[in-house]
């Protein structure tokens, strides 16, 4: 796995490859985008979408690859993502609907979905052509989740991508979810990955899978050791988040707000981790500011509200605004 918080510049690392800048870095993001249902009400979701519309804001260049249906919230959801200032020229169109997922909120912050499927996402193909245009377009990182290649065309895809991008950093948020979540798969994905970020009960699963220490700083240690991993993240809901990032270990609390509403926290929470590593900075600088943004989101209603990076950064004394 690359070593990018080593003694080398990572922008030497990606201009070795011809990717350029990494001012706005480009981060390829393969999975789900759906509709969460609160009741009768719809909200456009799906864990890579709100990655990358976060990470759109902490000014990272994200490209989105998924699949929506012939329908009208098919039509929604491409219109809802150009206005959220993405790129929609690689959301697939399919017979399939387009993907939901009903929401159950729980005591705390503890969330369950209902996702239905087969969905549109569940068809995305990475043909010849495709292909041809993502490495035209060089993505520096590749960010991932486990719903997306729990399928067999759905694992199919991730492969090829993979393959096609070996020199990638690769970004894995597991957001587990039942029935999805085979021990074979979980233990691959983390194989593969440079970045790991997971909340408390999924750290838990991976132990059952794994074998990795239940000890939160022991497990970080012991699986960037295993698996290569150069950081890795346990977030620890409302107490905050427990971090590993070039050898370094910080456990960082959470900042108090009225939760809103959970949904998407995590992944501003990751896009905000994502923009730390790029950024070089320390591992407590990363860790307060991911909480912060994570909070900022969970303070709001849907999974990508509006939120500006002068009030993530403001209340975080001596972190500077980058």
């Amino acid at each position: 796995m690359a070593d990018f918080l080593s003694g080398e510049n990572l922008s030497l690392q990606v201009g070795e490859t011809g990717a350029g800048d990494l001012s706005s870095p480009r981060v390829l993001v393969v999975g789900e985008v759906l509709w969460d249902v609160f009741g009768e009400s719809k909200r456009l979701g799906g864990a890579p979408l709100n990655f990358a519309a976060h990470a759109k804001r902490l000014g990272c260049d994200p490209l989105l690859v998924s699949g929506v249906g012939n329908d009208l919230l098919g039509a929604c959801a491409v219109k809802q993502i150009a206005n959220l200032g993405l790129d929609a020229a690689f959301i697939q169109r399919s017979c399939l609907n387009t993907g939901t997922a009903e929401v159950h909120l729980g005591a705390g912050d503890r969330t369950r979905f209902v996702i239905s499927r087969p969905a549109a996402y569940d068809s995305v193909c990475i043909s010849d052509e495709v292909l041809d245009r993502l490495v035209e377009w060089s993505p520096h990182w590749l960010y991932y989740g486990t719903l997306f290649a729990a399928t067999p065309n759905g694992k199919a895809a991730w492969d090829r991508l993979m393959e096609t991008f070996p020199a990638c950093l690769r970004f894995y948020d597991l957001n587990l979810r039942p029935g999805y979540d085979s021990a074979e798969l979980v233990a691959e994905l983390l194989g593969r990955a440079d970045v790991v970020k997971l909340n408390e009960d999924e750290a838990g699963a991976v132990h059952t899978i794994t074998g990795l220490s239940r000890d939160t700083e022991t497990f970080c240690r012991e699986g960037s050791k295993r698996f290569g991993w150069s950081a890795v993240c346990v977030t620890l809901g409302s107490r905050g988040c427990a971090m590993l990032c070039g050898g370094e270990y910080v456990e960082a609390r959470g900042c108090t707000v009225d939760v809103a509403d959970p949904v998407g926290a995590g992944d501003a929470f990751a896009a905000a981790f994502l923009h730390g590593i790029v950024s070089k900075w320390p591992v407590d600088e990363i860790a307060h500011f991911a909480n912060r943004v994570g909070a900022l989101v969970a303070s709001r209603a849907g999974a990508i509200p509006d939120w500006t990076m002068q009030e993530a950064a403001a209340p975080i004394l001596g972190h500077m605004i980058r």
